[in-house]
């Protein structure tokens, strides 16, 4: 058994410092891996990243993140994750790491993902340059998430997490405006995980979504969006093959 706790869209600034530590100090107690799916800053700048790194640095669990959109806005997505990685915490970016856990061995690969759309109402790579840029970005970005799922699968650990901050489904964007979803995530995010497999893929992004959904290919997908779980952090209890929340 794994318990791995999960939060995205926290949205750290400088005011907040010490914020969310207290309700951290003690996750042992309830998990053994704290997994970020991105937004962990408001504009990406490094003082903020300063901000994360005090709250979520030096736990008593490992930490793996990636990045959300937040986290590029002042273009220096780079140093962010350099700072983080730093101050012990694991950043992914269609990378994968491996962690040995007393409940067993977790592999987590991750990517910030992209926009897009879904099935039937989606972006295509057709006219524009500035179109075609949009959807080839989300393609290698998929892309990067099958290879890291794939290479984490060679390596059979006993339970794989997907990690993205952009929604791979759109099960979990109700509550959203159905006009913002290709803002939102792409159904190209969905297919490796499908494709490859996972117990549990992971996101956030979509504030006002709803936690649970489910990919067709009936991997278990939850929105860890912080104003979606409503609290520090939500936990899901992980068995080898499958996945129970």
């Amino acid at each position: 058994m794994i318990r791995v706790a999960a939060v995205g869209d926290v949205h750290l600034g400088e005011d907040n410092r010490g914020l969310l530590r207290p309700a951290l100090d003690n996750i042992a107690e309830h998990a053994d891996v704290l997994l970020l799916a991105g937004d962990l800053t408001r504009h990406g700048t490094i003082d903020e990243a300063r901000v994360v790194a005090d709250e979520f640095a030096g736990l008593d669990v490992p930490v793996v993140s990636v990045l959300g959109n937040h986290d590029y806005h002042s273009d220096q997505a780079e140093a962010v994750s350099g700072l983080l990685e730093e101050s012990g915490i694991t950043v992914l970016e269609g990378s994968a790491t491996t962690v040995k856990l007393d409940g067993g061995t977790l592999g987590v690969a991750g990517v910030k993902g992209f926009g897009g759309g879904f099935a039937g109402k989606c972006a295509s790579r057709f006219g524009e340059r500035e179109m075609k840029d949009f959807v080839e970005h989300t393609i290698a970005a998929a892309n990067r998430l099958r290879t890291a799922l794939e290479g984490l699968r060679e390596e059979e650990p006993d339970v794989i997490v997907a990690l993205t901050h952009y929604a791979p489904i759109p099960g979990t964007l109700h509550g959203e405006p159905p006009e913002i979803h290709p803002f939102l995530g792409s159904y190209l995010l969905c297919e490796p995980i499908d494709e490859v497999g996972a117990a549990l893929a992971l996101h956030g992004h979509a504030h006002y979504g709803s936690e649970q959904g489910v990919s067709p290919g009936g991997v278990p997908v939850r929105n860890v969006a912080q104003p979606v779980i409503r609290s520090a952090y939500a936990t899901y209890v992980l068995e080898p093959a499958k996945a129970l929340a």
